[in-house]
């Protein structure tokens, strides 16, 4: 009879390192600096993200582990998708890491170009146009139906 004795080492799951290549984590990077958010379905097999080309979800979601371990961004995770939003500290790193000025921003720190003004005033502009002169003018005056109805 013979005893086989396998012998496994542990592993510290730390120790693996995934290789990405530079074009793709430039990719990546410009995409989030861009917008300032980055959607990312928890699935290991899709061969392509939705929104970079050229670039597999896999690494999309280790880049993102990445950062979020460097308090770069923060990570909300519902219904399978992480939200990862880009940090102060992020938004520094990106910029140094890209090379781009100071005045690019991501796309959730630009300001609004203002409030469009959704509805017509009255000439002196106190009181919206539509609204008549008291709320209760829809009512009949001379009676309806129910208590007071007048019937």
């Amino acid at each position: 009879r013979i005893n086989l004795v396998f012998v496994f080492e542990k592993y510290d799951k730390s120790t693996f390192t995934m290789f990405i290549p530079k074009a793709n984590r430039i990719a990546v990077f410009s995409y989030l600096f861009k917008e300032g958010v980055l959607v990312v379905k928890k699935d290991t097999v899709t061969p392509t993200h939705p929104h970079i080309e050229g670039c597999t979800n896999l690494e999309v979601m280790m880049l993102m582990k990445s950062l979020e371990s460097r308090a770069f961004i923060r990570v909300t995770f519902s219904w399978q998708h992480s939200y990862c939003y880009l940090t102060d500290e992020g938004i520094e790193y990106l910029r140094t890491y890209l090379a781009l000025p100071a005045e690019v921003v991501p796309a959730t720190h630009k300001k609004a170009a203002g409030r469009p003004e959704g509805r017509d005033r009255d000439e002196d502009g106190e009181r919206p146009a539509f609204r008549g002169g008291g709320d209760r003018e829809y009512r009949p005056r001379d009676g309806g139906f129910g208590r007071g109805g007048g019937m």
